[in-house]
């Protein structure tokens, strides 16, 4: 290593720096420059692909872990008051002595934080040791390397089932089409494969790729956090520029999977990386239980300085009281004594010393600890266990457990949230004609062979709108094909015959194309007949979110097969067997990254037209006639939340035109059409989408997801110009996006419209019942869904948010809704009557009433409603909801939902729950807790939720009296000792009693107490509204803790006080009893408070009263002069000998506790709780327990018995069935449109 000028160290820095702030990188290949110094490397400035991810070095590892630990003002506060002790004139005690409570509280937090890091420079050091492939211009070949060694520039070759080591640019793959499949679980928890391209004009696999010949520059971004999105541009030597996105880019921590090996160019390493930029550790939260906590700290600051003040005071007036210097004030050594009041003065800081446990120190720490064991048994729930998907709960968030049991409001998506989000083909309508897929007796099918049979007359030149309906089904998606042998391939160990099996199946799949799957050649049935074999080595297969079922056809029949990581295969058998090719398309099956395309796609399929392959390049469909078609794509236009559509371009094999292909949300196709085709039967076109839209109506009062499907035929000068539009978009750097999506929306112009489909979505199971536990438990439900109005109707009536009772429909301004619905609430008729309100909304009403002067009177009309819908919002606006409900009325919010357009939504509520569906993990990731089905919901917030608020609050509070009602008995004494700061209790046990002896009772009743059951909680959800708003845990419960501390330390000090006044008792004898009544008094209290005794309780109180009286008769019968000029010798050994101190003890514990013990005696018979009516059903015969339940919900007004609702069948194909109980709505146009549900429920009194 040559020497370098410090200059020259610091010029290089500042170039780095400058290189990697610039909002453009431009990178080129490493190769020329292979063996020269890192000066001259043209991409020294970027990161490495080393990843550090520990805190702390060995060398300094204490001193950053005490800035850490000094960032909690508690920790300085304790550290300030132990450094003041050594200063003589303000010491309370030993110095040596006031270090143990803190140093012990830092040596336990540094041991866990040194053991956490140490973990993750284990893993760290695994990761960078990891080998990889990196091209070597020397060796002429590509040589194993170690991730960390990788730079910027190299060209990296991946492996199939290799983990990628850097963000790669894909410039080669073995797959002849140029695709690599890749999976995501590592990032997102995503196990559907994805498919990422070479980018457009590089190498292909038909001439081997060189890195040595790659002389293009590399332009991308700045590295960033977002892993949808990419930009980059290859820049050619001859000047032309080749755009590239995130679909050519193949991410550090994805999978490759069912490719044999890729080739890409390190565009970011290390922690630049995508996946780095992401990783930012645990999510945290103050809950709102630490925000009242830090506020009571705040009081027992301002009551320990008065405290203090108090005494400063009262040691200047006994200093002014005496009438001559006593001998035990000493002099300095220049005989000068100090004036009464700065001598208070330094009594003062004396004062604060003594008295400082006033602050509880350990209560942080058992905070913590407690959390942990509530997460452990949240986790560890059976009853929120999903069997189907092997997924349990999960707590992201480790510090909001108590939040859930505070929750007043929760905005909830639909789709995959109260849905199962498998969709179910039910309806289509084609050209103006309804067809309903289970009640077709093959009238679409013999519609299709018409159609089929018109094309063929015309020469084919002229494709029939019913073949172009289902070509789009089939076509315009990004579904991807393989056969059903073609198992994903993995990393297992393989011997003997079932690996000679798996080679031969890896041949035949690797040598059969799409097309001769339609023959029975003796290679195909070979490798089925290897395919069932393998089966018995598999084991249990688990669901996977895009291949768990057909969702085409109800009664289609599945066959499933199981790879070794649970992938499942399936085969689809259409209604009409005649009615399709006899071709075996059983081998074929579709991984889609979206249910409602599989849904389509499998739809589409059981007409006949068949989805047999796709490559970036084109589409193979075979039609029911047997016929396949080769569709060249031209481009894919996908699907973005502005445009509500995607579109895909090809060039029809059969007439050789450009047709654009479109599907999406009604409106967004309505808007761009221009009536649709003109087939002779068809009509004006004006009818058919009047047609059309009625019957999308329809099928929304169903509760069915609708679709519009629309075609355009492009001429071949129109497309030139608008590639060439395209392709300067596609390598713009700056506004790509938008100059894409505005490319996208200049050709999606004049449609024509096809026809809509109609997809049912089931709802989840025991949705109902949740939902209307949760109105029981006082929590209001809101709906926050992109759907239609109708839709969102049906399904609140399904999931009993509605029910089916007179509607009243405003549709005039906000405010004359907000003034109907005070009316109502004002009058006469009324008083007796609780109002069941219901809003529904659409988006644009959403946007105005969010508008700052429309705020506080859609708050105002929304916190009168028991149940709101939102409908047509977007991503944005759900965020925005929650955020205005949050912030205007203070309630405590949660949000849940399943997909990427949830995100924003869950992390603006206070608790975020996102549900591991059919939508990938996105809404998991950004969550802090994460459940796998909406059921789950209930348990968790009124069993879970309600334990760990009550606990937490009960703890705390506990905390509080504990430490107030032990340091009175110092301040107490201050008042018989001239306020100077003495202490009648051996320091050491004055440590000990708040540091050991009390410490882990109430770590235990903060774990294990439970004050209703589980059984109980979820049969009487009202007992969930005690900890709503203030809850357990307010101002007057703190409050009334604290003056009975005060209460019960004036009884354990004075009671032994009178009993040795005017005898000669030392001071240790005085007060060891009282330490011992203390310790009595505060377990006591505690075991008043536990609710429900376990083995752990008992334990704990006997454990900690033994260990009392081992450690002070130990340190009694050993300590001399441990303490000097006290002397605590046999001080508890000669009390235990007098029957005084049994008579002190047990008179001072009574007399203590007994106003506590009677208030709760009289409060709990005259005027008893919910929760104590919940602990009595407890005790209760299941039989007996489960009737006075039902009586108590009749009694409460919740004991309506809870209906299963499904969504209503299908109507006729004439769809003349009446909806009679869903309104009709008026949301078009810029109307302020309010429609109200309200119904009056009398309450039983």
């Amino acid at each position: 290593m040559t020497w370098r000028s410090p200059l020259a160290l610091v010029r290089d820095a500042l170039q780095g720096q400058r290189a990697r702030e610039k909002e453009l990188r431009s990178l080129v290949s490493n190769l020329p420059y292979e063996g020269q110094e890192k000066g001259k490397q043209p991409n020294r400035f970027f990161s490495s692909n080393s990843i550090k991810t520990t805190k702390y070095s060995p060398l300094f590892f204490i001193p950053m872990n005490l800035y850490e630990q000094f960032h909690r003002l508690a920790n300085v506060y304790f550290v300030g008051l132990a450094i003041l002790n050594f200063i003589p004139v303000v010491n309370a005690f030993q110095p040596e002595v006031a270090l143990i409570p803190i140093c012990v509280i830092l040596s336990l937090t540094a041991l866990k934080d040194a053991w956490e890091d140490f973990r993750r420079y284990q893993s760290d050091r695994k990761v960078n040791n990891t080998p990889c492939f990196v091209y070597s211009r020397m060796e002429k070949q590509f040589v194993e390397r170690r991730w960390k060694d990788a730079r910027v520039g190299d060209f990296v070759k991946v492996v199939c089932n290799e983990i990628v080591p850097a963000d790669l640019l894909l410039l080669h793959s073995s797959d002849p089409n140029g695709v690599c499949y890749i999976e995501t679980a590592n990032l997102d928890g995503e196990t559907n494969l994805k498919q990422r391209t070479v980018a457009n004009g590089l190498c292909t696999s038909d001439c081997g790729f060189e890195p040595e010949n790659f002389n293009c520059k590399v332009v991308c971004e700045k590295p960033n956090n977002n892993l949808n999105h990419f930009k980059c541009y290859l820049e050619k030597p001859n000047e032309e520029k080749v755009g590239a996105g995130i679909e050519s880019l193949l991410l550090r921590g994805c999978t490759v999977r069912n490719t044999n090996h890729a080739v890409g160019f390190v565009v970011y390493a290390g922690h630049e990386t995508k996946s780095m930029l992401n990783n930012n550790g645990s999510r945290y939260k103050r809950s709102k239980l630490e925000r009242k906590l830090n506020i009571d700290v705040f009081f027992c600051v301002i009551l320990l300085f008065t405290m203090c003040l108090i005494g400063a005071l009262g040691h200047f007036l006994w200093l002014e009281s005496l009438p001559g210097v006593p001998p035990y004030l000493v002099p300095d050594s220049s005989g000068h004594l100090d004036s009464p009041g700065l001598t208070s003065f330094y009594m003062f800081f004396t004062m604060i010393i003594l008295l400082q446990i006033l602050i509880p120190i350990a209560l942080y720490v058992s905070i913590e600890l407690v959390k942990i064991g509530q997460i452990f048994f949240i986790t560890n729930d059976l009853d929120l266990y999903d069997e189907e998907t092997d997924s349990r709960m999960q707590c992201r968030a480790l510090n909001i457990t108590e939040d859930l049991g505070q929750i007043e409001y929760i905005f909830s998506d639909k789709t995959g949230t109260l849905t199962e989000n498998k969709m179910v083909f039910r309806r289509c309508s084609v050209m103006g004609t309804e067809f309903p897929h289970k009640e077709n007796d093959g009238k679409l099918v013999q519609q299709i062979k018409r159609a089929e049979s018109s094309s063929r007359r015309g020469g084919g030149r002229k494709i029939h709108p019913y073949l172009d309906f289902f070509l789009a089904l089939t076509i315009c998606n990004t579904v991807m094909v393989s056969m059903a042998t073609a198992k994903r391939e993995r990393v297992t160990n393989i011997s003997g015959i079932h690996g000679i099996l798996l080679a031969l199946l890896t041949f035949s799949q690797a040598h059969v194309s799409p097309r001769s799957s339609q023959t029975n050649n003796p290679l195909e049935t070979f490798s089925n007949l290897i395919k069932k074999a393998s089966l018995f080595c598999q084991r249990k297969p688990k669901r996977n979110r895009t291949r768990s079922e057909d969702p085409a056809v109800g009664s289609a029949k599945m066959e499933s097969a199981a790879d070794t990581n649970g992938v499942q295969t399936c085969s689809l058998h259409p209604l009409s067997q005649r009615d399709r090719p006899a071709a075996a398309s059983q081998s074929l099956h579709y991984e889609a990254q979206s249910p409602d395309e599989a849904a389509l796609v499998h739809a589409a399929r059981a007409y006949g037209f068949i989805l047999l392959a796709r490559t970036p390049d084109t589409v193979s469909v075979r039609l029911p006639s047997g016929q396949v078609l080769d569709f060249e794509v031209l481009d894919t236009l996908t699907f973005d939340c502005t445009r509500k559509r995607m579109s895909v371009l090809v060039r029809h094999p059969v007439t050789r035109e450009c047709v654009l292909y479109t599907k999406g949300a009604d409106y967004a196709i309505m808007e761009l059409g221009t009536g649709g085709a003109s087939p002779p039967s068809a009509g004006n076109q004006k009818d058919v989408a009047a047609v059309t839209q009625h019957h999308l109506d329809c099928y929304a009062k169903e509760g069915l997801r609708t679709l519009c499907v629309a075609k355009k035929v492009v001429s071949e000068d129109v497309y030139r110009s608008w590639l060439v539009d395209r392709k300067r978009a596609q390598a713009s750097m700056d506004n790509r996006e938008q100059l894409i999506m505005e490319t996208s929306v200049q050709l999606e112009t004049d449609l024509t419209l096809l026809g809509a489909t109609g997809i049912e979505d089931r709802l989840q199971e025991s949705v109902p019942e949740t939902t209307v536990a949760l109105r029981e438990a006082g929590i209001h439900v809101w709906v926050l869904t992109g759907d239609k109005p109708e839709t969102a109707v049906n399904i609140g009536y399904a999931c009993r948010l509605l029910e089916e009772e007179d509607l009243l429909t405003c549709t005039s301004i906000l405010d004359c809704t907000l003034e109907e619905v005070r009316r109502y609430e004002e009058d006469p008729c009324n008083v007796d009557t609780t109002q069941n309100i219901a809003l529904v909304i659409d988006g644009n009403t959403v946007s105005m009433a969010l508008s700052p002067d429309l705020q506080d009177r859609f708050v105002d009309l929304a916190k009168r409603c028991r149940t709101v819908l939102c409908c047509r919002v977007t991503p944005l606006q759900k965020s925005e909801v929650v955020k205005l409900i949050r912030e205007k009325l203070k309630v405590m919010t949660l949000a849940v939902g399943d997909g990427a357009n949830d995100v924003n939504m869950i992390q603006a509520a206070d608790v975020g729950i996102g549900i591991s569906g059919q939508e990938g993990m996105q809404a998991v990731m950004a969550s802090d807790f994460a459940i796998s089905r909406f059921k789950h919901l209930r348990k968790l917030l009124l069993v879970h939720g309600h334990w760990c608020y009550t606990r937490l609050a009960n703890m705390i509070i506990y905390f509080f009296y504990k430490n107030v009602a032990y340091v009175n008995l110092l301040f107490w004494y201050q008042f018989f000792c001239g306020f100077t700061g003495t202490a009648m209790i051996d320091y050491w046990l004055m440590i000990f009693f708040n540091l050991f002896f009390t410490s882990v009772p109430p770590i235990m009743f903060g774990i294990f107490d439970k004050d209703v059951s589980a059984e109980v909680l979820m049969g009487v959800p009202e007992l969930y509204r005690m900890g709503q708003g203030k809850g357990e845990y307010n101002f007057l419960s703190f409050w009334i803790s604290i003056l009975d501390a005060f209460y019960q330390s004036l009884v354990c000090f004075f009671i032994p006080y009178l009993a040795y006044q005017d005898s000669d008792v030392d001071m240790f004898t005085f007060g060891t009893p009282m330490n011992t009544v203390a310790l009595f008094t505060i377990l006591l209290h505690l075991s008043i408070e536990i609710k429900s005794w376990t083995l752990v309780h008992w334990i704990t109180m006997l454990g900690s009263v033994g260990l009392y009286f081992i450690v002070t008769l130990a340190y009694n019968a050993t300590c001399i002069t441990c303490n000097p000029p006290s002397n605590p010798y046999w001080i508890l050994q000669s009390q235990m000998a007098d029957p005084m101190f049994y008579l002190i003890c047990t008179i001072s514990t009574v007399a203590a506790l007994l106003p506590r013990y009677m208030f709760h005696v009289l409060k709990n018979s005259i005027s008893p709780s919910p929760l104590l009516q919940g602990r009595l059903l407890d005790r209760r015969d299941p039989d007996t327990k489960a009737l006075r339940i039902q009586e108590w919900r009749g009694f409460r007004g919740g004991g309506e018995q809870v209906k299963r609702y499904r969504l209503s069948p299908p109507p006729s194909p004439t769809l003349d069935t009446p909806v009679d109980y869903v309104p009709e709505f008026d949301l078009t146009g810029d109307d302020f449109s309010l429609n109200v549900i309200t119904h009056q429920s009398t309450v039983h009194t």
